[in-house]
């Protein structure tokens, strides 16, 4: 999933007097309905999904300002920091690599690692599932996918941690923290390459990384790494937060969780619809390199431009009555795995995962709600997660 670095103010919407930390959907609707929104220090807004959808689809519109990168990089993050031709030839490359019928292969290994995760707190009645699941199921199935050491988990909770939420009191602290979390990992995946050159391919996607070839050359190491850095993030955190919303929202509602329950065929639309409703990844930046118009609206070269996917997903132009979950909504396109030549390249591992946590989840522990007394705490500092998801639940 496409990721963003943390901001110190999680978007325009939380501006507005509508804004809810538990439940932001409402400001995200006022947010999507105002004409040409612009946030206190100038930076344009776009909310609608119309516009959105457009303006992502401008050739002018670039994914960064050629300085600063995503994520604590210091170099372009392949394929996220790149345009044009340059991003084309990256996911003509990648795309392959996650199809739905090459992802599907690992269903069972997402199934294994969801129950093994499970066995552990099964019999105890209760869980907080951001530690117990959310959190360390992405991580261990990313380690598992690019075929590294179990052991290693930690090291990648930790960055992904000083990437999305950086410490720091100011944004040049922020950036400073990420940078120094971006080089160990840069260190890192330079000692895994070299060690795994030197050995025989294996069939995991570090493996396909080192022996892919595009127009007639392979990856280099500098390339892998670009590709591997981003992956870290989006299979990460982005998952993790998915998870964690969705999984919040049925303990919350009983009804709609017993019908999912009852007809897990329900689920793949139940898990579009809760994306579109929840947003966990809610906005990213661009940058415009010339005057361009847009649905009417001007926006100047050198303008950096906030997109806010979750507004444009509580358009209710585009999705009737958005504040209310709908399952069997007739046309839900969402953007919650964005939108235009960025679109999230790894969507279609996301519902995988998502689909799969979930379903075994359910089969394992089909009732449960939110621990009496207790409250899901959420956090919208950069993508919005459920840090804290206490439930109880009956031992069978």
């Amino acid at each position: 999933m496409e990721d963003e670095s943390a901001a110190p103010v999680f978007c325009a919407a939380h501006e507005l007097s509508s804004w809810d930390e538990r439940h932001p959907q409402a400001a995200f609707t006022e947010l999507s309905g105002q004409a040409c929104p612009v946030r206190p220090d100038g930076t344009l807004v776009v909310a609608n999904r119309q516009e959105a959808v457009d303006f992502l689809r401008h050739p002018a519109v670039r994914a960064t300002d050629g300085v600063h990168y995503n994520l604590g990089g210091k170099r372009p993050l392949i394929p996220l920091d790149l345009d044009g031709d340059a991003h084309r030839k990256y996911r003509r490359l990648l795309d392959p690599l996650f199809t739905p019928k090459r992802v599907a292969r690992l269903e069972p290994l997402i199934r294994a690692r969801t129950n093994a995760l499970i066995d552990a707190f099964a019999d105890a009645g209760s869980a907080d599932l951001m530690p117990d699941l959310c959190g360390p199921l992405p991580t261990h199935l990313f380690i598992d996918l690019l075929g590294l050491p179990t052991a290693d988990l930690p090291r990648f909770l930790e960055f992904k941690e000083a990437v999305v939420r950086p410490n720091g009191a100011t944004e040049e602290e922020q950036q400073a923290y990420m940078r120094a979390a971006g080089d160990r990992m840069y260190a890192y995946l330079e000692a895994v390459l070299a060690e795994r050159r030197s050995e025989p391919p294996r069939d995991d996607v570090l493996g396909g990384f080192l022996t892919t070839e595009h127009e007639g050359r392979r990856l280099t190491d500098q390339e892998i790494i670009d590709v591997c850095y981003l992956l870290v993030i989006a299979g990460l955190d982005t998952v993790t937060s998915s998870l964690s919303c969705l999984l919040a929202w049925f303990a919350e509602h009983p009804v709609e969780r017993r019908q999912v329950v009852a007809h897990p065929g329900l689920l793949r639309k139940a898990v579009e619809e809760l994306m579109r409703f929840e947003s966990p990844v809610p906005l990213a930046h661009r940058w415009v390199v010339e005057d361009i118009e847009v649905g009417g609206r001007r926006f100047p070269a050198g303008a950096k431009v906030e997109v806010v996917w979750a507004a444009a997903n509580a358009d209710p132009v585009a999705f009737p009555a958005p504040m209310a979950v709908d399952f069997d909504r007739p046309r839900n396109a969402h953007v919650g795995f964005a939108a235009g030549p960025h679109r999230c390249l790894g969507s279609n591992l996301a519902r995988l995962e998502l689909r799969v946590a979930i379903e075994e989840f359910h089969r394992r522990i089909p009732d449960y709600e939110i621990t009496p007394g207790d409250e899901v705490v959420y956090t919208n500092y950069g993508v919005r997660g459920a840090i804290r998801l206490p439930i109880t639940f009956p031992v069978r």
